[in-house]
Parts: structure tokens; C-alpha cells; sequence
């Protein structure tokens, strides 16, 4: 497992967030990524896990994935107003029309007594996405809109 304090970390950029997430998997490269964009919102260690979902998401390649990873939970907070900050997802699954996540998300209802509220997050991007492996360490990096 990636030491707590490199999980993820912000990257330099103008207008919007630019992060880093680390793992020794792509699972656990993508949960960070996933634990980073909450962060952009609110403290995520405020967020209890009172909430368990399910998600399923797929993507034609590795950039895919991420992209609707990320928009799939950006869609439940802005539909369900629930935040998340842990995230289980099971081996990503290679398929003819590309690969399937399948994943356990926890978290609770938003509420702003509770919650801080940092940053409003727009969107993912495709804009500098990366997903780059060296022997022990899965990197992805990504921008969000806010």
C-alpha cells in the first residue's frame, strides 16, 4: 500500500486542480485519484462512511476509465449531494470493448455544518491526463474543472 502521505498530491496550475495520485496498483491508483477530487470539495477525513454503493463503470482504455471513474462519482454528488472518501475497487476487468470497474464507494450526505466547503468541482478533463507505471508505483494524473 502507498504511505499516507503520498497517496495523491496537487500539482501547479493556473485555474484549476491538477493532481497526482499514486498506487501500487491501478486500483489503488485510481482510489486516491478518486480520494483527491473529494479532497478538492471538503475535508474528506469528516466524511463518515454512513453510505456504501456500488458502482460499475467502463472505458475503452486506461484514460477512459479514469475519466468516467471520476465523472461517475462527480454525477452522484451532484445528484445525491454524497460525499465519498473510501473507496474499494476490485481487480479492473479486461474486456473485448475495453475494461470494467467495479467498485465500493463509502461516504455520507453532504451537510455544510460538517462539511467544509473548499472547492466547487465542474468537471474531469482529459487535459494532461497521464497514467504512467515504473516497477513498484502506478502514477495518474489528472485536471478537474472547478
Amino acid at each position: 500500500m502507498v504511505s499516507q502521505e503520498k497517496k495523491f498530491r496537487f500539482l501547479e496550475h493556473t485555474a484549476d486542480a491538477y493532481i497526482a495520485a499514486y498506487g501500487e496498483t491501478l486500483e489503488e491508483a485510481f482510489e486516491n485519484a478518486a480520494l483527491a477530487t473529494f479532497e478538492v470539495m471538503t475535508d474528506t477525513d469528516k466524511v463518515r462512511p454512513t453510505i456504501t454503493e456500488t458502482l460499475e463503470v467502463v472505458g475503452f482504455d486506461e484514460k477512459a476509465l479514469l475519466y468516467n471513474w471520476l465523472e461517475s462519482l462527480l454525477v452522484r454528488f451532484d445528484i445525491k449531494e454524497n460525499l465519498y472518501a473510501i473507496f474499494s475497487i476490485k481487480p479492473i476487468q479486461r474486456k473485448v470493448k475495453g475494461l470494467r470497474l467495479r467498485a465500493v464507494v463509502k461516504g455520507e450526505r453532504f451537510d455544510p455544518k460538517r462539511h467544509p466547503q473548499k472547492v466547487g468541482v465542474k468537471a474531469v478533463t482529459y487535459h494532461r491526463m497521464e497514467i504512467s507505471r515504473n516497477s513498484n508505483e502506478v502514477t495518474v494524473k489528472f485536471i478537474l474543472d472547478i
